[in-house]
């Protein structure tokens, strides 16, 4: 790279972490909707619900909501830009809240499965933070964009459940009530911070392009690798920490610990974000995705060796950890599948295989924790990552560094 071209190189990626930087406190205001309601879906579901097995069916609405949206909320940035993708998914934010908030005073479990329904496709388009970094970062700077953004999370692990634990009882006897208010509250910041964004689109070249088939990126070795990797980390994460809470209440614990261990858990998804960039760039996506892997098996083992709080807070911070390196790792190898102009379509399709994956797993958690108990929910963490690892390797993940399409 000559001088000038290396200057303006930094000075690209000088403009570039202003936006990042942006994008990680809209992280961190967005996770605390996904936040709030993974630990209280659970609880306000199996105070609702008809039947015992359908507690957690308002996350399981929660992710398909996520999943259906992704699609939708790629059309819009790739037609209008992501900033007003960004807005869309904030006034879905707003609503989740309000429409939660008045299920719960009016006892209907159908509107607060509608109202976590919602707040899906805000949550679709929080997770579209990660790769809208990567658009204005350099090709060098695009792993650790993605790792930077996600350092939000950090924040919002904290957020999250401390909204819910100072805000729960205030609106007794309606439990949740005022927490969900909160939320929209905070949803409402964190539009004030995505309207400040502006994402540039591809260059005019770049965008008349229309790139590959969708269905030929789709059938490349690397994204189905990618793309696999990111399913099974993000549908296990989701499976175990789903229940946990619910187990916890089901074990006669408090539901502060039940807090608790989830704001731990979280800090533990997202606090590895501050490094986890630097050791894609130094080791690899794959090898970062296994550490990542061998994390969630040793959180499956936490929760087959006990019961007391301590083995559920260790389990679940160990689950994050393991989230973060399998899902940032999958992510970057994403990045590397597709060309400029592809990237809303390959980006949303991706998020939409890993979210409805995830919808599975959520629901089949609830099946699970109530007919057969906590145990199978852990066992069932170690199928999914042996298929996954196997595919690594028999894709030649570990052999070579990914290159751009």
């Amino acid at each position: 790279m000559t001088t000038t071209a290396a200057a303006a190189a930094d000075i690209d990626d000088r403009t570039a972490k202003s936006a990042i930087l942006r994008l990680a406190v809209a992280q961190a205001l967005a996770g605390a909707n996904s936040t709030v309601v993974m630990t209280t879906g659970g609880i306000v579901g199996s105070m609702l619900a008809p039947r015992a097995d359908f507690a957690t069916l308002p996350v399981t609405t929660f992710v398909i909501g996520t999943a259906l949206a992704t699609i939708p909320a790629g059309w819009i940035a790739r037609h209008y830009g992501r900033r007003a993708s960004f807005i869309a998914g904030s006034a879905c934010g707003v609503l989740i809240g309000l429409i939660a908030a008045l299920a719960i005073y009016l006892g209907s479990f159908a509107l607060f499965c509608f109202g976590t329904f919602i707040g899906g496709a805000y949550q679709a388009v929080a997770h579209s933070f990660r790769f809208a970094a990567t658009d204005v970062a350099s090709p060098s700077l695009r792993p650790k964009a993605i790792s930077w953004v996600m350092t939000g999370g950090v924040f919002s692990g904290v957020l999250g459940p401390q909204l819910v634990n100072i805000t729960m009882d205030w609106a007794t006897p309606y439990l949740f009530l005022a927490s969900f208010i909160g939320q929209s509250v905070v949803a409402l910041l964190c539009m004030g911070i995505l309207s400040t964004i502006d994402i540039p689109r591809p260059a005019a070249a770049v965008a008349r392009a229309a790139g590959r088939p969708l269905k030929e990126i789709a059938l490349q070795p690397r994204f189905i690798t990618a793309a696999a990797c990111g399913m099974v980390a993000y549908a296990l994460m989701n499976l175990v920490m789903t229940s946990a809470p619910l187990a916890m209440k089901m074990c006669g614990l408090p539901l502060s610990d039940a807090n608790w261990g989830i704001q731990w858990h979280v800090l533990g998804m997202f606090a590895p974000s501050f490094f986890t960039g630097s050791l894609i760039a130094r080791y690899g996506a794959p090898q970062v995705v296994t550490v990542g892997f061998v994390f969630t098996i040793i959180a499956a083992i936490a929760g087959l060796l006990g019961i007391t709080v301590a083995h559920f807070w260790v389990g679940l911070i160990f689950l994050g950890v393991g989230w973060n390196f399998s899902f940032v790792g999958a992510s970057a190898m994403v990045v590397e599948t597709h060309r400029p102009e592809e990237r809303n379509k390959v980006q949303s399709f991706n998020d939409f295989l890993v979210f409805g994956f995830m919808a599975i797993a959520s629901f089949s958690s609830g099946q699970m924790l109530a007919h057969s108990g906590w145990a199978l929910v852990n066992w069932v963490v170690f199928p999914p990552i042996v298929a996954a690892l196997l595919l690594l390797i028999a894709t030649g993940a570990f052999k070579r560094r990914e290159r751009a399409a």
